[in-house]
């Protein structure tokens, strides 16, 4: 009877140490591992969408051509202006282009207005191209998160991306 309980014991603290499947088979994993930081969602292109955070001008991030370009909206209330820039895939680095007309268009919803971006370029940039377009509209002056959409054509291939400010360091609402 003794041998019968060391037995038992001895083969139940086995089962227990290897566990129900057995020492040699791998645990199961999920089929798709969960995104963090640092691993792009099973559906990403190698970057964030939602979420961009602030741009290098502390502006707020949209793609444009799924990733191609990118374009920053940034508003100065007092001077009732919006200007946006149009960045690299790596979200940082100026990207000029030849806008059709040489501008954009920035469409806000909320109130509903439209303002054309002139294309102002930086020093240093080819002649007929831009990474910067500044418009008024004294909707514009109104303290607020905007959002809407930033469209404009390059070399006949239409663009538009939609953004949407969030509250962050100096231009929270007060």
């Amino acid at each position: 009877m003794i041998r019968f309980a060391l037995q038992t014991s001895l083969l139940l603290t086995l089962t227990l140490a290897l566990g129900c499947g057995g020492g040699d088979q791998p645990t199961p994993q999920s089929a798709t591992p969960p995104a963090t930081p640092d691993t792009p969602a099973k559906d990403d292109h190698g970057h964030k969408h939602a979420g961009h955070g602030a741009g290098p001008h502390e502006g707020t991030l949209a793609d444009w051509g799924g990733g191609k370009y990118h374009v920053e909206f940034c508003v100065d209330h007092d001077k009732q202006e919006a200007t946006v820039y149009v960045l690299g895939s790596d979200e940082k680095t100026a990207s000029p282009i030849k806008a059709a007309d040489g501008k954009l268009l920035l469409s806000i919803k909320e109130p509903s207005f439209q303002v054309d971006l002139a294309a102002m370029p930086l020093d240093g940039e080819a002649e007929g191209t831009a990474s910067r377009f500044v418009g008024n509209h004294e909707s514009l002056g109104k303290v607020q998160e905007f959002a809407g959409t930033i469209s404009g054509e390059v070399d006949a291939t239409p663009y538009a991306g939609d953004f949407q400010e969030e509250p962050h360091g100096a231009h929270e609402l007060k």
